[in-house]
C-alpha cells in the first residue's frame, strides 16, 4: 500500500512539474457548439498573452470533439467524466482526500478559466482549492452572459473579463470577428463529398444549406421564410440543402418535414462531424442564430445570419463572410416576412 502511495505522489509531483515548464492552461465551457465556438478567441488570446504552450478545453465531447486538429483549441476533456458537481458543496466544509480524482484532473494547468459557478463562490473557491492541492494555480470565472445592454460582442467580454480577472498588465489586442476560426481538413472534405454524392448533388450547381431550427423556437424565423427562399434559388440553379437535427425532427410534424422535403434536398440527424464536412463543401448557408450558423462562419462559409429576439451586435457570429439580418420583432417566429426574404435574396444574387 504504501509502494502504491509513493507512485501516486510521485505522479503528483511529476503533473505539477510539467505543468510548471508546460504552462498549459485549461477552459470550462459547459455550454453547446455555439458557445464552445465563441470561446476560441478567448482561447487564442491565452496563448499569446501568456505564452502557454496548450489550452484545452473542458466540457461536453459531443460539441468540443471537433475542435482539436481544426481549431486554436488543443484538447478536450470530458465534462462528464469528472464529479464537477461536488465543487458547488459549501466551501466551509469542501475538502478532498489525498489521491482524489479531482486534484489530479486539475494537476497539469497552470491558468484555469471556469464558465461554472461565479466569482467568489463556493465553485470558485472550492476549485481554486483543488488545484493548489497538487501546484499553484491562478483560476478565474467568467460569466457566459454580458451585462444587460451590454453593445460589446461576446468574444470582446470573454477576453476583458480575463484580463481584468487575471491581476497582470496584458494588453487587449483588437479581437478580429471577421476571421476563419475552425479550419476544415482533407478529411471533412471527403466526408462532406460523400454525403452529397448519397443524395445525388449537382455538383455543377451551388450548394446552399439552410438550417430552418435553432436551440429555440422563439429564436426561429418562420419556416415558410425559408421555404419561400427555397424555392426562388432553386429557380436559378442552386442546389438546396435542408439540415434538420434532432430539433427540428421533433419541432416539425410528418407534414411539414413532407413539405420541406419537396422544396429541397434533405439531411437529417447528421452528427457534428458530418456536418462539419457538409458545411465544408457548401457555398452559401442560411440560418437562425444557432451553433450551426456558428460553425458555418466560423468555417469561413458565406454565412446569412437571421436574428431574431437575441442581440447581433453581441452574439454575431465570427467569421470573414457574414451578413447579419435582424428582425426582432414579436412576430419572428409567428408569421413570414417577405420584405425581410427579399433583402435576403438581393444580398444572396449580389
Amino acid at each position: 500500500m504504501e509502494a502504491n502511495e509513493d507512485i501516486l505522489q510521485l505522479l503528483r509531483e511529476k503533473a505539477a512539474e510539467v505543468a510548471r515548464k508546460a504552462h498549459c492552461g485549461v477552459i470550462l465551457q459547459p455550454g453547446a457548439i455555439g458557445d464552445c465556438i465563441l470561446t476560441l478567441p478567448l482561447v487564442a488570446f491565452m496563448k499569446d498573452a501568456l505564452g502557454l504552450s496548450r489550452v484545452d478545453i473542458l466540457g461536453h465531447t459531443e460539441y468540443t470533439g471537433i475542435l482539436p486538429g481544426r481549431t486554436c483549441a488543443d484538447g478536450v476533456r470530458s465534462m462528464e467524466s469528472l464529479e464537477l458537481h461536488r465543487l458547488f458543496a459549501d466551501a466551509n466544509t469542501f475538502d478532498l482526500a489525498d489521491h482524489d480524482p479531482l486534484i489530479n484532473a486539475f494537476a497539469e494547468y497552470a491558468w484555469i478559466v471556469t464558465f461554472l459557478g461565479e466569482p467568489n463562490s463556493d465553485f470558485e473557491q472550492n476549485l481554486i482549492f483543488t488545484a493548489n492541492c497538487s501546484h499553484s494555480a491562478e483560476v478565474i470565472t467568467i460569466s457566459l452572459k454580458p451585462p444587460e445592454k451590454s453593445s460589446m460582442h461576446i468574444t470582446d467580454h470573454y477576453i476583458q473579463q480575463f484580463i481584468s480577472q487575471s491581476g497582470l498588465a496584458l494588453e487587449s489586442a483588437r479581437n478580429e470577428h471577421e476571421v476563419a476560426l475552425i479550419r476544415a481538413t482533407d478529411a471533412d472534405a471527403e466526408r462532406g463529398r460523400e454525403l452529397l454524392e448519397e443524395i445525388d448533388l449537382d455538383f455543377s450547381k451551388k450548394i446552399m444549406v439552410i438550417q430552418p431550427g435553432s436551440g429555440g423556437v422563439h429564436k426561429s424565423w418562420h419556416l415558410d421564410n425559408y421555404l419561400a427562399l427555397a424555392g426562388e434559388l432553386g429557380r436559378r440553379n442552386m442546389d438546396v440543402i435542408f439540415l434538420l437535427g434532432p430539433a427540428e425532427r421533433d419541432r416539425f410534424s410528418d407534414p411539414t418535414i413532407e413539405q420541406i422535403s419537396s422544396a429541397g434536398k434533405c439531411l437529417t440527424d447528421l452528427s457534428l462531424t458530418h456536418v462539419l464536412g457538409l458545411l465544408s463543401c457548401t457555398d452559401v448557408f442560411v440560418g437562425n442564430d444557432s451553433g450551426i450558423t456558428h460553425l458555418a462562419a466560423g468555417l469561413g462559409v458565406r454565412t446569412l445570419a437571421v436574428f431574431g429576439p437575441t442581440n447581433p451586435v453581441v452574439y454575431r457570429p465570427v467569421g470573414p463572410a457574414v451578413s447579419i439580418f435582424a428582425n426582432c420583432t414579436q412576430a419572428f417566429s409567428e408569421k413570414p416576412s417577405a420584405e425581410l426574404q427579399q433583402k435576403i435574396l438581393e444580398v444572396l444574387l449580389t
